[in-house]
């Protein structure tokens, strides 16, 4: 490796004929969007660090300041904003690479210039339209670390252009070292909501992360002062961290060191199996065979996680979602708190609040509140499969509780009313089976997909098309 050096002007020769050959504009942008990628795994260590980083470095003397020869453009830019090379910045800038680029910190050279009180600096970022409200990876923004560090100049100049001060408040998971940050903590300056949009607490919203759409479910400040909440939240995090299937919706990230708090995963415009019931009606059996299988794939991954099983509690069509593609993703787990009573049998922790939003997909142990096992979820399938088959829900003409009344503690099943050529007796039999009111009686879901996967390839769907068409009963 070549000697370290020295002198800014050095960089700049640098940067115009040695380790990055330019071989025209999109060469050279191609490789200043690959630098951005490669900069989020590099911490910008020079000058004054982050008002709000709680074990902020000291600060080395100017002339110590050393850079790697082969300096990518991010970290050349924020080098650039802390030492006041307002030329060199702009050459930059010219060249094409963002003014808000950020380190592994969240730290852009609007940040860095801000730190260091360099007046022209600032003046030229804002001229590129720099953010003047992002934060790091603290909560800290441009204008707080110019208040922190005495630069009024460099602070007034920054509110006139409208940027604010936030007013950081620490979260039940905030952490004092950095090194500590979970991995999956995203920056919320990184999160862009609809303009004009009021952002809902407790609930899923769009927004835009790095210029992906996901959704975002923010935690409603209430809870914030209630354990149990916060113990639900962490349990929820923590379950969706180690879950990686193509039929579990994806955790991106959350917010946990900033407030609001947010768990974010990926968005599905195309909505949830409900939505789409209600649209459709009934569907196709192969169609039906079709998202039984992703359904039961998804709930087979989760009921194999080790250590331990997660049981969904709540599988309902609500809580399955649908991607770009068709393919049905299972969503909503973690959300009911169990107790372990043994190895494979739990009882609700919270019986009181979680038999409140019972369902007719909720098996009979959960409505009497009775020690269950992993065959709840294998109930609520039953029950899924029955609808999207039928195209309405069990007892549809009943009202919520005296349908609940009917399937839970009166043990009545509804009739399958398709005639049974329009799909294979042995899905009707299925159907039976996963609902039925024994437990033992039920099917785990690995035996549900080799079941399924063999009535899906033996489907003849134009045979089953010219059935559909068959009158009811």
């Amino acid at each position: 490796m070549e000697a370290m050096v020295h002198s800014k002007s050095l960089i700049r020769r640098q940067f115009s004929t040695g380790s990055i050959k330019r071989t025209g504009k999109l060469c050279f942008r191609r490789q200043l969007s690959f630098d951005h990628k490669l900069s989020k795994a590099i911490r910008f260590p020079f000058g004054r660090q982050s008002s709000m980083d709680p074990n902020r470095r000291s600060t080395k003397p100017r002339e110590e300041f050393s850079v790697p020869e082969n300096l990518d453009c991010t970290m050349q830019l924020l080098f650039m904003a802390s030492t006041g090379d307002v030329a060199g910045l702009e050459e930059l800038l010219k060249e094409g690479i963002d003014v808000n680029s950020i380190d592994l910190d969240g730290r852009t050279a609007l940040h860095i210039a801000a730190c260091e009180g360099h007046m022209d600096v600032v003046k030229l970022l804002l001229r590129w339209k720099a953010n003047v409200d992002a934060r790091d990876r603290w909560g800290s923004t441009a204008a707080v670390d110019a208040k922190f560090y005495g630069h009024t100049e460099v602070f007034s100049i920054l509110r006139a252009r409208g940027a604010r001060t936030p007013k950081i408040r620490k979260t039940p998971m905030t952490v004092s070292n950095p090194g500590e940050v979970p991995e999956y903590e995203l920056n919320p300056g990184e999160l862009q909501f609809r303009r004009g949009e009021e952002v809902l607490k407790g609930t899923y919203q769009m927004a835009k992360w790095n210029g992906t759409k996901v959704s975002v479910k923010i935690l409603d400040k209430e809870c914030y002062a209630d354990p149990d909440s916060i113990n639900a939240f962490k349990h929820e995090l923590t379950l969706l961290e180690k879950v990686r299937h193509p039929n579990v919706v994806q955790f991106v990230g959350a917010v946990t060191q900033n407030v609001p708090m947010m768990i974010v995963s990926e968005y599905h415009p195309k909505g949830n199996l409900r939505s789409y019931l209600q649209k459709k009606g009934r569907l196709q059996p192969h169609k039906a065979l079709r998202f039984s299988l992703d359904i039961a794939r998804g709930m087979n991954y989760l009921q194999q996680c080790r250590p331990e099983p997660i049981i969904h509690c709540n599988l309902k069509p609500k809580n399955v979602l649908l991607d770009n593609v068709g393919q049905l993703k299972v969503a909503g787990f973690g959300l009911i708190k169990l107790s372990k009573v043994s190895a494979d049998k739990f009882k609700l922790s919270h019986p009181k609040d979680d038999i409140l939003n019972l369902s007719i997909y909720s098996a009979p142990e959960i409505c009497k509140n009775e020690i269950f096992d992993a065959t709840v979820d294998t109930y609520s399938f039953g029950v899924i499969l029955y609808e999207m088959l039928e195209g309405s829900q069990p007892f549809h003409n009943k009202t919520r509780e005296d349908a609940i009344k009917l399937i839970c503690l009166e043990g009545k099943r509804p009739h399958l009313k398709y005639k049974s050529k329009g799909y294979p007796l042995e899905l009707k039999e299925l159907i039976e089976e996963c609902w039925h009111p024994d437990p033992l009686v039920r099917p785990p879901f690995s035996e549900i997909i080799v079941r399924l996967d063999k009535l899906y390839a033996q489907c003849d769907k134009t045979r089953w098309k010219d059935t559909f068409k068959l009158p009811w009963i």
